[in-house]
């Protein structure tokens, strides 16, 4: 979903807070000044003790975020009070996606094997949801989804009986359609994706997607260009195997993007686990380490600056890229899970235990 960032943009500027470069679009073209910014962080009381796992800003006041045990929670004030809640006969699904398009429409998607494994949808805020899609398949698993508009829309979720799985809607999710094996590449041995952060998916203008795929021997990000009706496959710098991969991908404008992830349980760790793209996503190469060990559970684009400002988070805390992804700065050490940024000053970062961390980039 695009959001319209201008207004931040221009107050960005007038305070003087970035190094000014040229925009065209949403395609960051400056390099914001390190030295005339400072991370502020503000912990938030969600309201529950549950693992969160994923995040949907609508914008700087309304937030989702999901998680374990049924659990979803929305704050309509940009996170100075949490209504948490646990969706009814759900307390033992894992919500591990939630996309949101107002104070009362959302997606959520919990993983689980088989029938573990669906997709809900509310148009009232959360007090009642429909069940739109069930995994029917033993071995199915869902990961991430993303949307286009509030009528069409793409969820991943790992090969079984050795093809690719990847659902779309052309209704607001009313029906879910798998995509035939004749308009998928073909998929390796045992790929699928990590469902650690609801952004293994990410979707773009004009029919534009991207998925991050992991477990295979070698990490690939899948690309459309219709609207999820045929894709191909591109390969990834970051090592594939078991359990290891990429977890996440995000793209601003039609051809700068990231893919990251690493080796899933490999803590302490450190590898190369960022990669960008300017081609789309045609192409990738190796961008710097972060400062946190271990594997990179979810990243996202800073929105509403001119310069390609990153946040990405993982079990050994956050960290925040001014230049890409090039070099990282260290914004936490807590475990988290999920990222996703409204504008520059408002963004969230959710984790074990109901954690919710807001995050803002303030003058220094």
């Amino acid at each position: 979903m695009r959001r319209n960032h201008l207004a931040a943009f221009l107050l960005l500027i007038a305070v003087g807070i970035f190094a000014i470069g040229i925009r065209r679009g949403d395609v960051p073209s400056g390099v914001i000044d390190a030295t005339s910014v400072r991370l502020v962080q503000t912990a938030q009381t969600s309201g529950t003790d549950q693992l969160l796992q994923a995040v949907s800003p609508v914008s700087e006041s309304v937030v989702w975020v999901s998680g374990h045990g049924g659990t979803f929670a929305v704050t309509s004030n940009g996170g100075e009070s949490w209504r948490a809640r646990v969706m009814p006969g759900a307390d033992t699904l894992q919500f591990r996606d939630v996309d949101a398009f107002d104070a009362r429409t959302a997606f959520m998607l919990s993983a689980g094997t088989g029938k573990l494994s669906r997709i809900y949808k509310t148009v009232d805020g959360g007090d009642t949801w429909a069940l739109q899609f069930q995994n029917e398949h033993p071995d199915g698993f869902l990961d991430c989804m993303a949307f286009w508009d509030a009528e069409t829309g793409v969820a991943y979720g790992d090969a079984v009986d050795g093809e690719l799985f990847i659902l779309r809607t052309e209704d607001g999710g009313e029906s879910w359609t798998r995509v035939p094996a004749g308009g998928l590449p073909a998929a390796q041995e045992g790929e699928g994706g990590f469902a650690a952060s609801g952004t293994c998916v990410d979707v773009g203008a004009q029919g534009r997607g991207w998925i991050a795929t992991g477990n295979g021997a070698r990490s690939r990000v899948l690309l459309t260009e219709d609207f999820g009706q045929t894709w191909r496959a591109a390969e990834n710098p970051v090592a594939g195997g078991a359990a290891a991969g990429l977890t996440t991908v995000g793209f601003v404008g039609d051809d700068i993007g990231f893919a990251m992830g690493g080796v899933i349980g490999q803590d302490s760790v450190r590898v190369d686990n960022v990669t960008r793209t300017t081609d789309g996503g045609m192409s990738w190469q190796l961008a710097g380490r972060p400062r946190m060990a271990g594997p990179i559970y979810g990243a996202t684009w800073i929105p509403g600056v001119p310069g390609p400002a990153l946040f990405a988070v993982g079990p050994r805390g956050a960290d925040y890229s001014l230049d890409g992804g090039l070099t990282w700065l260290l914004a936490d050490t807590q475990t988290y899970w999920a990222v996703g940024f409204a504008s520059p000053t408002a963004g969230w970062a959710v984790g074990p235990g109901g954690r919710i961390t807001r995050f803002s980039l303030q003058p220094s």
